[in-house]
């Protein structure tokens, strides 16, 4: 959880049990940290160590991202780790241009529930995963994904070759736009005055019923829901969403949530990314360096250009999550090199001796570029140099992928591809998740 106008969840909250004894701080509309500094105007979001909070900086008279963290102490260290991997990051970018997250401030705060560490964040807008669900899934335009993706890399180039930082979860949450898609959601554009004092009323269980009135409102809206979605069903006729038009929308970002990020020689944990956006190298445990974040790029751009995820992998009889995430890739890149296979320290619970996977033995190959023709209806130029773009970052050897600045030379990158035609990156047929494999739909295992 970061800095995004609108990261929390809205299917859930975190829940009033967490509120105590080494667990979240409560917050008020109008409470004030780090001397009177920074007031709290209106939460953003939660994560599973944090709240975040949109607060209004008296000092400087701007609006920022306030991540109050846990106060238990496995948390506390958890904040000193990420405060100390943004402050390398900020000290290193005066002038704010490379496409990661500014931390501004932090300090602790001393609450009824203990000691908290707080970052203060630079505020931006909507994550790139809110950006697709507000496109409909239907995938963005490849001028849009084309310039996403030349932040992203201005992101990890300026990580990897200046710092030497791994982010070790880049995936369309971890990536928000500079601006939210709604102006309404931004306090500047909406021309919100600030809050400077607490409201009155807001007693002591504030936090708490508010909480709760959250959850009674959200029940509220499911029950209509579920009787509009009863009534269009027995009318027979069920309208087609019309297309989003997005052109309006600034889609320059940023790279953030460095909880998990480390130094390339530093690393502290064996099992990194978020699955659908895992490397093979940490699934088999061959070690890993910048490339992983690579490979999740990679994933990434693929899910803005279609809307889907690449890979989606189930636990199926006789095999696990991590056979099938494995024979999905191969499904798509082919066979993977027998030195590979074998290579890490857990490659004897997938492959056999000669490098085939022991218990899904057949596989359905079908190449990234024929996916994006036949399934999402790409013209035959835009799925060719698309995938030629991605196809060398998903090499299976790690060593093997282009670096950040070879990506950024790549031509695909810098639009003199021969075709700038978008109008047929868009899918019309019914979507299907390219993240089942073909094995499990036309094959059986």
């Amino acid at each position: 959880m970061s800095c995004s106008s609108s990261s929390g969840s809205e299917e859930d909250d975190e829940g009033i049990d967490s509120y105590r004894k080494g667990g979240y701080h409560a917050v008020r509309v109008g409470d004030q940290f780090n001397g009177g500094r920074y007031v709290a105007q209106r939460k953003l979001g939660w994560g599973e160590f944090s709240t975040v909070w949109l607060a209004y900086d008296t000092t400087t008279s701007t609006y920022v991202a306030l991540k109050i963290q846990k106060s238990a102490a496995q948390f506390a260290q958890a904040a000193l780790h990420e405060i100390a991997i943004l402050s390398s990051i900020a000290e290193g970018d005066p002038m704010h241009s490379k496409c990661v997250v500014r931390l501004i401030d932090h300090f602790k705060h001393a609450g009824p529930n203990g000691q908290h560490q707080c970052m203060v964040l630079e505020f931006l807008g909507d994550s790139l995963l809110r950006l697709i669900k507000y496109n409909r899934y239907k995938g963005l335009k490849l001028n849009k994904v084309r310039e996403i993706c030349k932040c992203i890399l201005i992101g990890l180039d300026y990580l990897h070759r200046e710092l030497g930082i791994i982010h070790t979860d880049l995936k369309p949450e971890n990536i928000l736009l500079c601006n939210t898609i709604d102006p309404a959601k931004d306090p500047v554009r909406a021309g919100l005055t600030p809050i400077l004092e607490r409201p009155e009323g807001n007693l002591k269980g504030g936090a708490t019923m508010t909480l709760v009135e959250k959850k009674l409102k959200r029940r509220a809206r499911k029950a209509v829901a579920k009787i509009s979605l009863r009534r269009e069903s027995m009318g027979g006729v069920e309208l087609p969403k019309s297309e989003r038009n997005l052109d309006g929308i600034d889609v320059k970002c940023k790279v953030v949530d460095f909880g998990n990020g480390c130094w390339a020689n530093k690393q502290f944990a064996e099992e990194i990314q978020t699955r659908q956006y895992r490397a093979p190298e940490v699934i088999l445990r061959s070690g890993y360096s910048y490339s992983v974040d690579m490979w999740s790029f990679a994933c990434t751009a693929f899910e803005l250009a279609t809307g889907d995820m690449l890979f989606a992998p189930k636990v199926g009889q006789g095999f696990s999550e991590d056979e099938d995430h494995l024979a999905l890739m191969m499904e798509l890149l082919g066979k993977m090199p027998r030195k590979v296979a074998i290579g890490g320290a857990r490659s004897k619970d997938f492959f056999d001796r000669h490098g085939d996977l022991k218990r899904i033995r057949r596989l359905k190959f079908w190449p990234l570029d024929k996916i994006l023709i036949d399934r999402y209806k790409f013209s035959e130029t835009d799925a060719r140099e698309f995938a030629e773009f991605l196809c060398p970052i998903f090499d299976f050897a790690p060593e093997k992928r282009p670096t950040t600045q070879q990506c950024l030379q790549h031509p695909w990158i810098n639009g003199s591809t021969s075709n700038q035609s978008e109008m047929k990156n868009k899918s019309k047929v019914e979507k299907v998740n390219v993240g089942m494999s073909n094995h499990q739909i036309k094959v059986g295992k």
